[in-house]
């Protein structure tokens, strides 16, 4: 359900943009909730500013914590700090401006940032035939974006709440999707078997690298000009690289365009190639193929979380309800992915 702002929230928030702009006063001209945002909610913000170094016209978002969150998503402030090294990193975001930790503003914590232009909907954005046109080369920018991404390394400032997965990345995910299987009262037994292949197969190395978590079409804006900014930065953490490479290239996420492996938009190698020359690295396939089996187990736990955030009363709405539908079509991917084994 989208709601809006009464009148005393959005004057508070008039304060706190006019203090953190350190400008004489800032108008509210157009806000409003935007639709999207499974996790969290995101706030369609226009404002006149006066004074000081923000002075005039602000297209901005205000990005806040959902009436409920699932466990691994990160807290605004998080997400906030791992904008700006982003941000400073070169990779394509949108420009994190303030954030304000005082639940007397809006009730949670929350921070602004610039407005970028485009389009985000990823079942549009695969049909879309103006952006088929030029779709290997969106594919090749991405590619290089997330290569930008896994430059941020362990030794950046301010990440203290992040933590290594320990003993590795795959074991670590395995644990918590079963600890929570195992939690619920009506069993999944092909998710269970999906995480029983995962642990026979975990790889023995990994190269840790900052991954996104969510680097996927539906988390990128698009506009005419082409890639315009990397969003929804809430599950990010240390990883094995290869994990982002097959959230991205999962079945799962290309939106029922197949044959684009890509995300749905182009074409793997073109991906593959973009990212390795950007990075230095060398991707092992069988490594992607090992992470994209993980990204259906993991997509499915996550929309039995969704659909927990509605059926707890903590957030009734048809969005999060209705993910749960998802899950028989990821446990047939799972099967398929894993039916070969010896």
């Amino acid at each position: 359900m989208v709601v809006e702002l009464d009148r005393t929230a959005r004057e508070r928030l008039q304060g706190f943009i006019a203090r953190a702009a350190g400008a004489k006063s800032c108008a509210i001209t157009a806000l409003r909730r935007l639709r999207g945002g499974a996790i969290q909610e995101n706030w369609y913000l226009d404002t006149e500013i006066t004074g000081g170094a923000f002075a005039g016209s602000l297209e901005a978002v205000v990005r806040t914590d959902a009436a409920s969150r699932i466990d691994e998503s990160l807290k605004r402030a998080q997400e906030f700090i791992l904008l700006k090294a982003a941000l400073a990193a070169g990779v394509t975001v949108p420009e994190v401006l303030w954030l304000c930790r005082d639940p007397s503003v809006l009730g949670r914590e929350f921070f602004v940032m610039r407005r970028v232009a485009g389009a985000a909907a990823g079942h549009r954005l695969v049909k879309d035939e103006r952006l088929r046109q030029r779709s290997e080369a969106l594919v090749e920018q991405l590619g290089k974006e997330l290569a930008r991404i896994h430059t941020i390394t362990s030794s950046a400032d301010g990440f203290d709440f992040l933590s290594l997965p320990e003993p590795s990345p795959a074991l670590y995910w395995i644990d918590r999707f079963r600890q929570y299987l195992d939690h619920l009262a009506i069993p999944h037994p092909v998710l269970e078997w999906g995480l029983r292949w995962l642990e026979r197969n975990a790889p023995t190395e990994a190269e840790i690298v900052l991954c996104h978590h969510d680097f996927r079409t539906g988390n990128y804006m698009v506009d005419e000009s082409g890639l315009t900014g990397i969003l929804d930065w809430e599950f990010a953490g240390w990883s094995d690289f290869h994990e982002d490479i097959g959230w991205f290239c999962a079945r799962c996420w290309r939106f029922g365009v197949h044959d684009r492996e890509a995300g749905g938009i182009g074409a793997r190698e073109t991906f593959y190639r973009a990212y390795e020359k950007a990075s230095g690295r060398r991707i092992d396939p069988g490594a992607v193929s090992y992470w994209e089996v993980m990204a259906h187990v993991r997509w499915a736990v996550i929309a039995l979380q969704q659909a927990q955030r509605h059926l707890s009363g903590d957030e009734p709405s048809l969005e999060p309800a209705l993910t749960s539908h998802l899950v028989p079509g990821l446990e047939l991917e799972i099967l398929q992915l894993t039916g070969k084994e010896n």
